[in-house]
């Protein structure tokens, strides 16, 4: 009999396709009164498919007793409480180094679109400014700029090899210094503002993490700098973003992430000196396909070999032992 599967969240044809193949799937988009649904399901269950924002609730993982993986698709995971799962005997994986470019390309894309003001540029030839009131104003260039990459895990080395092409002067903060990497290490973030113009946030999210871009490290960035964010909405203070980007305390930013997704701080609407993104930083057909596969190859590996491709930290060693 095929293993049962617990699907949190959506899947493409593709990985509905695979998933299929191996488990029996139940949707839990399909699911009206997931008390009931636990009480005839919760035994069966193995495996559990979701993605970094919809997680597992704790509250769910609770109740079924024979888990065995948790497949994340996305290299974020705090939406799923790993250090439970590990003592459990559950593996959770994920899906990083697949989405390291095109997450690192969003960051740089950013980047760009703020410095340069794109959107505000857009809209100002669609609105027949060009012609009515001429050249829009001159904007700033990231070429040979301080960039500061708060989190220096894969995405960010990507994202620091890619700013080379700029000439950009490297600096990083994140939990302990990495001395192969030919960067600047500040172990003191709001310093590591100080001396940047872009400050790019890629670290992970959750509470060691939450509001780690607060307003001393803002006001430390100050009227003159951007803040582009890439990682998770709550490693950012947004009130207090929002307030510096309104008072002038904070030149510009850029984002992809919100801190209670998908509601966006509707003050940040009018502000032209502001990019805003849906969370679409892997959201190219190449990557979410990859991301795909490797979702399904670590439960195929899993219930075929007992391993896994791609465990997250907490299980490394859970995973090394076997299933």
């Amino acid at each position: 009999m095929k293993p049962e599967l617990l699907l949190i969240g959506g899947a493409t044809p593709r990985t509905m396709d695979a998933l299929e193949k191996i488990c029996t799937v139940h949707r839990g988009s399909e699911i009206d009164d997931w008390d009931q649904f636990l009480d005839r399901h919760a035994d069966a269950i193995q495996a559990v498919a979701t993605n970094g924002h919809d997680g597992l609730p704790s509250e769910i993982m609770a109740r079924l007793p024979n888990l065995k993986v948790i497949s994340c698709y996305g290299v974020g995971y705090d939406a799923i409480d790993a250090k439970t799962a590990a003592s459990r005997g559950i593996i959770v994986t994920h899906t990083p180094n697949v989405l390291n470019n095109d997450v690192a390309n969003t960051a740089i894309m950013l980047l760009l679109a703020v410095s340069r003001r794109l959107v505000r540029d857009d809209a100002y030839v669609r609105a027949g400014k060009w012609s009515g009131f001429g050249s829009a104003p001159l904007t700033q260039s990231i070429e040979g700029k301080p960039v500061g990459i708060l989190g220096m895990g894969r995405i960010g080395e990507t994202i620091a090899r890619k700013l080379k092409a700029f000439d950009c002067d490297i600096s990083y903060h994140s939990r302990s210094a990495k001395p192969h990497l030919p960067y600047t290490y500040y172990d003191k973030l709001a310093d590591m503002a100080k001396a940047v113009d872009y400050l790019i946030a890629i670290t992970p999210g959750g509470s060691e993490t939450r509001h780690i871009v607060n307003r001393e490290v803002i006001d430390a960035l100050g009227p003159q700098g951007t803040l582009i964010n890439i990682a998770r909405g709550s490693v950012v203070d947004e009130p207090e973003l929002v307030k510096a980007l309104s008072d002038g305390r904070l030149g510009a930013a850029g984002l992809d992430v919100f801190e209670y997704e998908p509601d966006v701080p509707k003050q940040l609407f009018t502000m032209d000196n502001v990019v805003l993104l849906p969370h679409v930083g892997s959201a190219t057909e190449e990557t979410r396909q990859a991301m795909g596969d490797l979702m399904v190859e670590n439960i195929v590996r899993y219930f075929t070999e007992g391993k896994v491709t791609s465990p997250v930290p907490e299980c490394s060693a859970l995973a090394a032992g076997g299933g």
